[in-house]
């Protein structure tokens, strides 16, 4: 890290030696890198149909592309604002993907040196970007934002790690729900935190310096439904042994989905990044 560091900072000092020597006006150049997370069975798509990808670049957000295994992208955009969508296989276990998305930051920081970096992550995808963070503490991420994500776990993940133990596995592929099998180790890892749990480690780890807002879930005001996949109390990271006290908590009504309030709210945390 302290190498990338280097060459950071020697690439940023370069650019700006080069301005002077143009004879330009001193300018702040100020970059942001954005990446958008996917939840459990997500793609993509999920951040692109609930407008959210939309309401970016309604506010001069550029679409830098989808990271994934081999790809190295067009352009090289710095100076401005650039979110990714990323390529995960969210059947796997938590550190399988975590392998897959600290090669995709990489990439990101290779692209974006000396910028602001911001993780949005739905679902699963924000416990694996709170994980990231915990494994890679001087990876320089700014602001953690997520939404609707089982920080303490849920009974959801409980309930498909017991239908994998039964003798429904043995038929689950014939009933084509063939990803209840190959769910087996993440949901272990989902299950609500209990000693020897992954989420019981991750929680009681030091997590870096950083602005940390959770998107929760409220039950919905007009139909007394919230969230059926995970308990409000797990949405919000204030409730992380080491995040107590840390977190910010905004409360959403709706369901477990991603929509179009999540945009806006997005846009705001962003917003107050750029003023600090």
């Amino acid at each position: 890290m302290a190498h990338w560091q280097a060459k950071y900072g020697m690439m940023v000092y370069r650019g700006w030696l080069f301005a002077l020597l143009l004879g330009l006006c001193p300018v702040t150049v100020y970059g942001e890198a954005l990446v958008l997370i996917h939840g459990y069975l997500g793609n993509s798509d999920n951040w692109r149909d609930s407008t959210i990808t939309n309401q970016l670049e309604a506010t001069g957000w550029q679409d830098g592309g989808l990271l994934r295994p081999g790809w190295h992208g067009v352009g090289w955009p710095s100076g401005g604002k650039t979110y990714y969508t990323v390529a995960l296989p969210t059947e796997a276990p938590l550190l399988v993907q975590l392998s897959h998305f600290a090669a995709y930051l990489e990439l990101v920081h290779a692209r974006h040196p000396g910028e602001s970096l911001v993780l949005v992550g739905h679902s699963a995808g924000g416990v694996l970007a709170r994980l990231y963070m915990v494994q890679y503490p001087g990876a320089g991420v700014d602001v953690l934002v997520t939404i609707a994500s089982p920080h303490l776990g849920t009974e959801t993940a409980e309930i498909g790690a017991v239908i994998g133990s039964t003798p429904l596995a043995w038929l689950a592929p014939f009933l084509g729900a063939g990803v209840f099998n190959r769910s087996q180790a993440l949901y272990r890892e989902l299950v609500r935190e209990r000693p020897g749990s992954l989420l019981f480690w991750l929680n009681r780890q030091p997590h870096p310096d950083a602005l940390y807002v959770s998107i929760v879930r409220e039950n919905d005001s007009l139909l007394g439904f919230g969230d059926l996949l995970v308990p409000t109390w797990s949405q919000d990271m204030n409730h992380v042994l080491a995040l107590r006290g840390r977190a910010r908590a905004v409360a959403t009504p709706g369901g477990h989905m991603l929509n179009a309030q999540d945009g806006k709210l997005i846009l705001q945390v962003l917003l107050e990044l750029r003023r600090a």
